[in-house]
């Protein structure tokens, strides 16, 4: 497979850690990656927002992304984010339609870059691609369809505990290895799950003190990913 000029060793090895693209026939992986550009944002810096057309497809190398919406008073609805080795922005491909949701930069983040160009004209060559497509875009549907089972059925505890171990695993796109530091401030945690930050923070209390986790400035460090599973098995 050919590697861009530009990108390194390591950002090769995160792109080859996600699930997604590692299952995809090596002409498709080459494919992409002959028509991929890099991009660098910085902390807090929009790749796009709410209602903007299609731009591309994107996966994080380095860094993070928020997904999220805003109301008229400015509250923020967060539904992930985003870290190495995810892909994004199908949605918009896949239907036609102005993008979901803002994409904002968490932190200084590097991102691969798929031009719509590049898309139509690998999908017109090889409509088999379309496929592959939509295998991307049924994961977040999965995704989705969990996340309301949860919050209709489990307490808060047992919602904090699997959004944790989700992320820890990239959410499903670590095929490997999971994340051993999440770097997600406690608000965000909370704003995810749509519960206060006083319950986010009592919970996380008490999966410290069970040395299941540390909780430090703006990130959770997952000491016994193992133990989380095996606590939310119980609950």
């Amino acid at each position: 497979m050919a590697i861009m000029p530009d990108m390194s060793s390591h950002e090769m090895h995160q792109l080859q850690q996600g699930q997604w693209f590692r299952s995809l026939p090596a002409d498709v992986q080459q494919r992409l990656l002959s028509s991929a550009r890099l991009k660098n944002l910085a902390a807090q810096q929009y790749l796009f927002y709410r209602n903007d057309v299609f731009d591309g497809l994107y996966c994080v190398l380095d860094g993070a992304l928020r997904i999220n919406s805003h109301n008229e008073q400015g509250k923020e609805a967060l539904l992930a984010v985003i870290e190495p080795c995810n892909w994004f922005g199908e949605i918009a491909l896949i239907d036609g339609l102005p993008r979901t949701h803002d994409a904002v930069a968490e932190k200084s983040s590097r991102l691969l870059w798929i031009p719509p160009a590049a898309l139509e004209q690998m999908l017109q060559d090889n409509p088999l691609c379309w496929r592959y497509m939509a295998q991307l875009s049924t994961q977040k549907i999965r995704f989705t369809f969990a996340s309301l089972e949860e919050n209709a059925l489990f307490p808060a505890f047992k919602r904090l505990v699997n959004r944790l171990i989700l992320i820890a695993e990239g959410y499903g796109e670590l095929s490997q290895n999971s994340r051993r530091v999440l770097n997600l401030p406690q608000e965000q945690l909370a704003s995810m799950l749509a519960i206060s930050r006083q319950t986010t923070n009592q919970i996380l209390k008490q999966l410290e003190m069970q040395q299941l986790i540390r909780v430090d400035y703006r990130e959770i460090e997952i000491l016994d990913l193992k133990g989380l599973k095996q606590l939310s098995q119980k609950i």
